[in-house]
């Protein structure tokens, strides 16, 4: 077999194993789309988002809280580059810029105050379910959405929260426990969708 031969049995097995590679790798993205829902910057909670957003960033770019970040490929192909809530970075104040700037009308006219946009939900790393001593969530929620039991165990009112993200923001368990290698906070929010389906420890 000559060299060039050769050259281009190699180029041909490794094109093909790069295209096997990139169709799994569609496949798991497009599972990703259809298994776990998102949740969308206030206004984006209509059935019509995906086929109007383009993708322009501006959103993200305008919001003063930094919440706002971009869609990747374990959202799934579909969502690429759309714009989803990261509580990690920023909470949501509902001040509307996002709206505003966005060119197609994919985020509509939303109410922040009284329309959730996700709800929040207790994990199992969340310091008072085991010690009572961490009132973080309660103290900073700023729509009273979350009160304390008798064990200083935090109780979500599904009807005060509206997923403006201030208490998974600020919530101290991820950092108090780095230790454990745990990376989720005690308190998270979740899309509506499966708000019913996940039920807190």
């Amino acid at each position: 077999m000559s060299s060039q031969t050769a050259s281009v049995g190699r180029r041909g097995l490794l094109l093909s194993l790069g295209a096997s590679a990139g169709l799994f790798a569609l496949g798991w993205g497009a599972s990703k789309t259809q298994a776990e829902p998102l949740i969308r910057p206030p206004g984006g909670q209509n059935a019509q988002f995906l086929s109007k957003c383009i993708r322009c960033d501006r959103c993200r770019s305008v919001c003063p809280t930094d919440v706002i970040a971009i869609g990747g490929f374990s959202e799934g192909v579909l969502n690429l580059r759309t714009p989803v809530m990261n509580y990690k970075y920023g909470s949501c104040d509902f001040c509307r810029k996002c709206i505003e700037v966005c060119p197609t009308g994919a985020l509509t006219d939303y109410i922040g105050e009284t329309v959730p946009i996700g709800k929040a939900r207790l994990t199992e790393t969340c310091i008072a379910l085991r010690t009572g001593a961490c009132t973080k969530c309660k103290e900073q929620c700023p729509y009273d959405a979350i009160s304390l039991d008798e064990r200083m165990i935090p109780i979500i009112d599904e009807g005060k929260c509206n997923g403006c993200g201030v208490c998974e923001h600020i919530c101290p368990a991820n950092v108090l426990q780095a230790y454990t290698g745990r990376k989720v906070r005690g308190i998270e929010i979740v899309p509506l969708e499966v708000q019913d389906t996940k039920e807190a420890p």
